[in-house]
């Protein structure tokens, strides 16, 4: 593929990262630079006696560098890259040193031990049953605490939810840990950092509590509900299914566009979300990716590409978190139609929460939308002039006025608690990450 500045940054772990690889995209920071088909490296001097071993796999996006930073890519790994994609002739079409090509040949090993069929012992059944069983005794008695825990918050009054300390938020969550509901303790996290300082928090937090009251009477009563419904309580509980046994189904094939990334820190959990939209079919769909502190999150999914592939999508009532079950080849990034307005927009929205109330991030394509101020917050308006919440997290704002400079253009969003956080938009028939 053909790779451009902007796809290269978007991979960039921060700002100062981003910086710093600018810096070291210059022919004489490196003492070799050499490039085959498979692919890129380098040799950067830095403060020690050796230079520093700096290698991309230009097949399948990884990164690795001998320097002593932790961050994926490195500011060594970002600069060779833009080195390349600025100044091609600077790199040599030559045979790979040794050292890249046991990196290269050891990736390419463990990619086709996974696309290998496995044979794998036939489970326990009864064994897995018994586990199941015992998981869901500890759910229920979470549920019926947790239960009585949002009545007792209701009877003092919502008016004392401010003055509650953070111990009282995390005990709560703490205990639904405890009795395997990871999902439960989630939303009630979230309800102890809302900003209790803001004008609407007794709106925020009713609606945060609505919707963990429906998922606690859900769950009562989720052998009478439809199918897809189940699958929804039971993923806002945090009863996932497993990754194997959703790729044996069948998936989407589609071209899909990657709209862009999120990464988010949980604990010791690295969280990425990654956003695509199949062409064809019209479907969104969310690929989430997880690292455990110092591990390497997955870089194969490079905002603003597009790719033919097949998606898996895990069961329930609004298909969006999908598994990446075959890549079959990169494709060019088209230009594509979106929602014609907000209006538009919000029926979609309504008519999607009729099916599953817990949506809590929902990716769209809306044209024509125009960027302005207006009392100290920036709004995105449509060409029926009906106006949208920018998200205040956004922070390429800057970068967003350069390109629009004014005019309406084709944006992606993703929709998060009544605003509307940028992701990419189409430029001159081409798509911008942001």
């Amino acid at each position: 593929m053909t790779w451009t500045e902007e796809q290269i940054l978007a991979l960039s772990p921060d700002a100062s990262s981003t910086k710093s690889g600018k810096d070291l995209a210059k022919p004489t920071k490196w003492v070799t630079a050499g490039v085959s088909g498979r692919a890129l490296w380098g040799e950067c001097q830095g403060s020690g006696s050796l230079p520093y071993r700096t290698q991309i796999d230009l097949r399948d996006t990884a990164f690795k560098c001998t320097c002593p930073s932790r961050k994926f890519p490195c500011k060594h790994g970002l600069g060779l890259f833009l080195l390349y994609v600025h100044q091609p002739v600077v790199f040599k079409q030559v045979e790979e040193a040794d050292w890249v090509k046991e990196w290269i040949d050891k990736r390419g090993d463990k990619l086709q031990k996974k696309v290998e069929t496995k044979t794998e012992d036939i489970p326990d059944t009864k064994a897995q049953a018994k586990r199941i069983e015992a998981r869901k005794a500890k759910v229920e008695a979470g549920v019926e605490e947790i239960e009585l825990w949002i009545k007792d918050l209701i009877r003092n009054g919502l008016i004392t939810a401010p003055d509650k300390s953070p111990k009282f938020w995390q005990t709560a969550a703490s205990r639904m840990v405890d009795a395997q509901a990871p999902g439960l303790a989630n939303m009630i996290r979230s309800l102890g950092e809302l900003n209790y300082f803001s004008d609407n928090w007794q709106s925020l937090a009713l609606q945060q509590l609505t919707k963990l009251y429906l998922a606690v009477q859900g769950f009562k009563r989720i052998d009478t509900l439809p199918e897809a419904l189940q699958a929804d309580i039971r993923s806002m509980i945090g009863w996932t299914q497993k990754a194997e046994e959703l790729k044996t189904a069948d998936g989407l094939h589609d071209h899909w566009l990657v709209l862009g990334r999120q990464t988010e820190q949980e604990g010791d959990i690295t969280v990425q979300r990654n956003w695509l939209y199949g062409v064809k079919n019209q479907q969104f769909a969310l690929i989430l990716n997880f690292a455990y502190r110092t591990q390497t999150v997955d870089l194969s999914l490079v905002p603003g590409t597009a790719m033919e592939a097949e998606l898996v999508f895990y069961p329930g009532s609004i298909p969006l978190r999908a598994l990446l079950k075959e890549r079959i080849r990169t494709v060019e990034f088209p230009e594509t139609a979106g929602f014609a307005d907000w209006q538009a927009v919000s029926q979609v929205y309504a008519t999607q929460c009729t099916l599953s109330p817990w949506i809590h991030q929902w990716p769209v394509i809306v044209e024509n939308i125009t960027v302005f101020p207006q009392e100290k917050q920036w709004l995105l308006k449509d060409s029926g002039n009906r106006v949208a919440m920018l998200d205040k997290k956004f922070d390429k704002l800057w970068k967003l006025l350069a390109y629009s400079g004014g005019h309406p253009l084709t944006m992606s969003f993703v929709r998060e608690d009544d605003c509307f956080l940028p992701l990419g938009l189409w430029f001159k028939q081409r798509y911008l990450v942001l």
